[in-house]
């Protein structure tokens, strides 16, 4: 069987590792091969709501696909953050996936979120990326290609790998359960 090729909308490992680990999972009787490609977002660097995080993830998808037409899926991630409220809601980060097929089909879902620590809050009002503000914070560089925040603040207990696979296993669930989400044959 020919090896089914996925377009993961970046370059960063992280986001490509996580891809192969979640196709790996629920499709595990498939060949899999599965490339990065640098792509626009359309969203400003570092989303600053769920909306504009969602946005992010479909339109990398959508250029993904445009890039690279011969493919079987195209992959959208986006980290974001949402502001919280004075003192009643933390700033929480998240990432949004989507997936799309060649029959117009998408698969969409967000992973878990989780409070962003005051200090790092601090930086991202003053404009940074949260990779930044993680890096100034805690001492470290490019940790959005490695443990990003979530690893960090977990001291590894939980990688960005690991989160952004749960969204990527989570909006390829309409693939795995192909009639019952589109009623046709699947990839």
């Amino acid at each position: 069987m020919n090896p089914l090729r996925v377009v993961v909308a970046s370059q960063n490992p992280v986001k490509i590792r996580a891809v192969q680990r979640a196709l790996q999972r629920l499709f595990p009787e498939w060949p899999w091969q599965v490339q990065g490609r640098a792509v626009a977002s359309g969203v400003a660097a570092q989303p600053l709501s769920d909306a504009e995080t969602r946005r992010g993830a479909r339109q990398r998808a959508r250029a993904a696909r445009q890039a690279v037409p011969q493919a079987h899926l195209w992959v959208g991630i986006e980290g974001g953050v949402q502001p919280g409220h004075a003192g009643e809601v933390p700033w929480l980060a998240f990432a949004w996936v989507a997936v799309l097929d060649p029959h117009g089909h998408e698969g969409l879902a967000r992973t878990g979120s989780f409070p962003l620590p005051p200090t790092v809050v601090a930086l991202l009002q003053q404009g940074l990326e949260l990779g930044e503000a993680d890096d100034r914070v805690f001492g470290t560089r490019e940790s959005k290609r490695g443990l990003g925040a979530v690893g960090l603040l977990s001291q590894g207990a939980l990688d960005r790998t690991a989160l952004y696979e749960q969204g990527v296993l989570l909006a390829l669930l309409p693939y795995r359960n192909h009639s019952l989400y589109y009623g046709d044959g699947g990839l």
